[in-house]
């Protein structure tokens, strides 16, 4: 990248910057922006322009190879090279380093909009005086269309919250923030570019549900063949029927075929390990 193109950046950036001083007004809390991120050349950059108008931008960066740390610092991002210990810690780690109690927590595939970022700031006017946590509404795009209906909208995500009230736990690879007290909710979406390609998606699942089953037999759960049945028919039936995903086009029915596969290789892969086998190469 060039240096001045990374200059024309820095320059926005900061420009920005001395807009939110002025709108944040004196007293108001400051808002670090955490995104954790391995070769997301391709999001990177829009992902952090959308966070442009908070305090401070951090990036903690497992060792890309593509040019996304190079691209974070151009933006303005401190930017903090660590090892891979997984999803929930790394996130850990980035809120850790923020400089400022509140944070807003992305993926480097999401968006904030403009609305949400006009939410966030009146809250922030205001002191957050409402709530410790705010759940904001994630809106994603799927093989060409935004997904309106079906259980992915609108998938609510605890991402902006003071730290001394919440960290990141659950289980992996669907770690979450656990929250001290009751959070609010935002109106305004945030955007989520899902997966790269119908094969990535069919990938990740294959990948996730092998952790969950592994996860899920560590903790002392375990799947009977009826598991294989009720669960992805009902995952089907609240998908597609209930939460109308049938009105989200072909894209809401293999939406709804694909959450009730993910259910039943979960179950499936449990059963495997349940009756001695492996799920892994060695």
């Amino acid at each position: 990248m060039s240096s001045s193109r990374v200059n024309d950046r820095l320059g926005a950036v900061m420009e920005t910057r001395d807009e939110t001083e002025e709108e944040r007004g004196e007293g108001s809390p400051r808002i670090s922006a955490c995104v954790v991120t391995f070769n997301e050349k391709e999001h990177i950059e829009e992902c952090l322009k959308s966070l442009s108008w908070c305090d401070e931008l951090i990036v903690v960066d497992s060792h890309s190879t593509d040019g996304t740390q190079e691209i974070a610092r151009g933006l303005g991002a401190r930017v903090i090279e660590r090892d891979w210990p997984g999803f929930g810690p790394q996130k850990e780690i980035a809120v850790a380093e923020a400089s400022h109690d509140w944070v807003l927590c992305l993926d480097a595939d999401e968006r904030v909009t403009p609305e949400l970022e006009s939410e966030i700031k009146a809250l922030r006017a205001k002191g957050f005086s409402g709530a410790v946590g705010y759940r904001i509404p994630r809106m994603s795009h799927y093989l060409g269309r935004w997904i309106r209906h079906g259980t992915w909208y609108p998938s609510r995500q605890l991402r902006l919250y003071h730290r001394a009230h919440g960290s990141w736990g659950g289980h992996s690879p669907h770690e979450k923030v656990i929250l001290d007290g009751l959070p609010a909710n935002l109106k305004g979406d945030m955007l989520h570019y899902t997966y790269r390609s119908f094969i990535d998606h069919q990938n990740k699942i294959a990948s996730y549900t092998t952790t969950m089953a592994e996860g899920l037999y560590a903790r002392g759960k375990r799947a009977t063949t009826l598991d294989l049945v009720t669960h992805p028919t009902w995952r089907f039936f609240n998908f597609y029927i209930l939460r109308r995903g049938f009105l989200a086009g072909w894209q809401g029915l293999m939406l709804a075929y694909l959450t009730a596969h993910y259910s039943r290789m979960k179950y499936a892969k449990l059963l495997v390990l349940q009756r001695g086998h492996k799920l892994r190469d060695d």
